[in-house]
């Protein structure tokens, strides 16, 4: 099979990452093998393919927004069935057994395995997956539309819920690519203001169209205090003016896995008046249950941009400079709904 490897992480004109032939991987037990479909190109590929994030496993190959057929059940399978369309998501296993996945948070666990980081992703034509933590896809999207919800979208949902908006209350946005443009259609759905503060023009035309509010330049204020806001934008100066924008009691949530360093925060204007921050890490099995639900349930829209799978370091290249709007999607030429 075809397969996109990190052979060597760095600055994409360096050519970080080589598209090889691969033996066709076998599933283990409990794992399932599937014929990708369509992949989302995520920032956070990008990190890992760059060096940002440190490599887990030496020639990994990326991907963690995965629509794929199960063509092979390993032993013991029995959720899922051969021929099964199938989304592969982020989180790819955990350990079920420290305090946090007891508790019910194993987006904390302690020795947790991410897909396209630790194990292979869907930069490829194949993919295996633990069966119990592989995602049941809605009908009412097609491969493409389908690939952002599975990260993009849910750990958006994710940092909605940790931005703790009240009802009918106020969200700021900042930055508004895959994930920003399917969380503000989520928050518009719940009767919230949305308010987007974005560097792109077409951006902020696209938010516009997607039911925000306002849309204005990164650097520039809400037209009003905000209850809370969510940074997408992996850019840590981007913080202090968020905090500031927040009324009394707002709570900012910082939605990506890496982010340049924040600015120092001056605790008078930027804390307190128990303005609250918080980080966004990963996200339960049960986030993307409840998310892909609502997604199907207000009709969400996501906006992509395809590539065949040999253009995977063009994509990458496009997301870097911003060169298009809402997600891109590799599309690897196996079965589904083009």
């Amino acid at each position: 099979m075809k397969a996109w490897e990190v052979t060597h992480p760095g600055p994409l004109g360096s050519a970080p990452l080589r598209l090889m032939d691969r033996p066709e991987p076998e599933p283990g037990p409990g794992q399932v093998r599937a014929r990708v479909s369509t992949c989302g190109v995520c920032r956070t590929d990008l990190h890992v393919v760059e060096g940002d994030l440190a490599v887990h496993r030496p020639g990994v190959v990326p991907g963690h927004e995965v629509v794929a057929y199960v063509d092979v059940l390993g032993p013991g399978c029995g959720r899922l069935r051969v021929g099964q369309r199938v989304g592969v998501p982020w989180l790819g296993r955990t350990c079920s057994r420290c305090r946090f996945c007891r508790s019910g948070r194993e987006n904390l666990c302690l020795s947790p395995t991410f897909t396209g980081w630790d194990v292979d992703g869907g930069y490829a034509e194949m993919v295996v997956v633990d069966e119990a933590y592989a995602y049941e896809l809605p009908d009412a999207f097609d491969d493409e539309a389908a690939a952002p919800l599975l990260c993009a979208g849910i750990i958006g949902y994710r940092a909605l819920e940790l931005a703790d908006v009240p009802p009918g209350g106020r969200l700021g946005i900042y930055g508004f690519g895959g994930s920003a443009h399917l969380t503000a259609q989520v928050a518009v759905a719940m009767g919230t203001r949305v308010h987007v503060m974005t560097r792109s023009a077409e951006d902020r035309e696209l938010a516009l169209a997607l039911g925000a509010a306002s849309a204005g330049p990164v650097e520039g204020p809400p037209p009003e205090p905000l209850d809370s806001a969510i940074v997408f934008a992996p850019v840590g100066s981007l913080v202090p003016p968020a905090l500031a924008a927040l009324d009394r009691g707002g709570t900012l949530a910082v939605a990506g896995i890496h982010m340049s360093d924040i600015p120092e925060l001056d605790y008078q204007r930027h804390l307190f008046q128990e303005r609250t921050l918080r980080s966004v890490t990963a996200n339960t099995r049960a986030d993307g249950e409840a998310f892909l639900a609502i997604a199907a349930r207000i009709g969400l829209r996501p906006t992509t941009t395809a590539y065949p799978l040999d253009r995977a370091g063009q994509a990458l290249a496009d997301l870097e400079q911003g060169r298009f709007r809402g997600a891109a999607v590799l599309h690897a030429g196996g079965p589904g709904l083009h």
